[in-house]
């Protein structure tokens, strides 16, 4: 909203430093010193809502050390994190950005499935909560809308550059041509509607998604939605469960999280950026500029978060706030072409629920072949499988967020590492 009330007060009267609202660089630091000081701010005041109205965590007991000792802390508390992205966004980011509508909608989407979760285990005392199908149905919900617009709509695009007529396949859209003179050389660049993505460490590193239907025959690119929006469902699914399955300890899931949006930041900004994406020959993509408004606000929120989630937490954000964190990273990954990045930059979220399906998976394989279950963890998700050994739950938490710190800057590297 400010950028247009600044835009509009300039254009009348030429106000001396309301330009700056023009530059993506000042609105994202704006929606960062923003995000941190409402999550600091409200942080403190919800907390001592949930305490009032007793909205506590109930803790089994799983026989980890220090694990009774945060029975009965608030949690929902992922209600901090929501509100200090949207405030900021709303405030900082160009509302007519078809890929900042959507973000706000995934946010609100997950989070109110992850509301309904949590208020089911804390008011109606139910310990299982909102039933798993439930959640699956809600999260494949989300997948449908987000692959269709990103498919369907005309303004999620990408422009590609001197690519001769016969390499040019008919799956791309062709929206506009446009001939440019650098120097001696002319330039020739399509804006096109696409299903391509990135693939990282290769050069010519684009994947065009109608290739899988190849097989079909001529007019096989118009079916190409049959694959694109069931990747974009598994996507959302696998990440915002992922982040629902690292929540575990106190500041693992908001720290990796934050670490893995900064990555998405700087491949968001390079990728909507003309100059930066040619000189990095990446694919240049229109308009996702905009996004690093929206993801310097969710770097923020998840930083101001651990104020209070860090060890010890002063509250939880529970189902409300791990299912909103998995699903924006997993919207604003595809909505980039990074999607295929996601093993490497989201390798915590991916580690921590293979390790709980390799447990499920080995305990009912053994049970049935030898009709006791063995295990190959001592807990899971991993994390829990470190605190049985004995390692303090802080420990855990700073060398994971190590390991994310690696994982985040090997994926920046994948802009030149090809």
């Amino acid at each position: 909203m400010l950028y247009y009330l600044f835009s509009y007060i300039d254009s009348l009267i030429d106000l001396p430093g309301a330009g700056l609202f023009q530059y993506i660089s000042f609105r994202a630091a704006m929606s960062v010193i923003f995000s941190l000081i409402i999550s600091m701010v409200i942080g403190k005041r919800i907390i001592h809502m949930l305490q009032k109205k007793q909205v506590g965590e109930v803790i089994r007991n799983l026989g980890l050390e220090g694990q009774m000792q945060k029975q009965g802390t608030p949690t929902m508390g992922g209600l901090i994190i929501i509100g200090s992205i949207v405030v900021p966004v709303l405030l900082f980011a160009r509302l007519d950005n078809i890929y900042v509508i959507l973000l706000l909608f995934s946010t609100l989407w997950l989070g109110t499935i992850g509301f309904l979760d949590d208020y089911i285990k804390v008011f109606l005392k139910n310990k299982k909560g909102l039933h798993g199908r439930f959640k699956i149905l809600g999260q494949v919900g989300l997948g449908i809308i987000v692959g269709s617009v990103l498919y369907f709509n005309n303004s999620v695009v990408i422009r590609e550059k001197n690519i001769p007529d016969y390499q040019y396949v008919t799956s791309n859209e062709l929206l506009e041509l446009d001939t440019e003179v650098k120097g001696e050389s002319e330039v020739v660049t399509r804006t096109v509607k696409s299903t391509k993505t990135t693939i990282p460490f290769f050069k010519d590193n684009e994947f065009d998604y109608s290739v899988l239907l190849k097989w079909m025959g001529e007019g096989y690119p118009k079916w190409s939605f049959l694959i694109f929006i069931p990747v974009v469902i598994l996507i959302i699914t696998a990440v915002s469960n992922g982040a629902n399955m690292t929540d575990g300890l106190d500041g693992l899931a908001t720290g990796t999280s934050a670490i893995i949006g900064v990555a998405l930041g700087v491949l968001a900004y390079v990728s909507g950026n003309v100059i930066f994406s040619d000189y990095l020959n990446i694919m240049y993509i229109p308009n996702t500029g905009e996004m690093v408004v929206f993801i310097a606000a969710f770097v923020g929120a998840c930083i101001g978060f651990m104020w209070y989630n860090s060890y010890p937490a002063q509250v939880f954000m529970g189902d409300t706030g791990s299912l909103a964190l998995g699903g924006i990273i997993a919207v604003f990954a595809i909505s980039i072409r990074k999607e295929l990045l996601i093993p490497i930059m989201c390798g915590i979220f991916l580690v921590e629920s293979l390790s709980v399906m390799m447990q499920v998976g080995w305990f009912k394989f053994t049970k049935k072949r030898f009709g006791q279950g063995r295990r190959i963890f001592k807990m899971a998700p991993l994390h829990h499988h470190y605190q049985v050994l004995g390692y303090h739950e802080a420990k855990i938490v700073q060398r994971f967020l190590i390991v994310g710190i690696l994982l985040a800057i090997i994926s920046i590297i994948t802009l030149k590492v090809r």
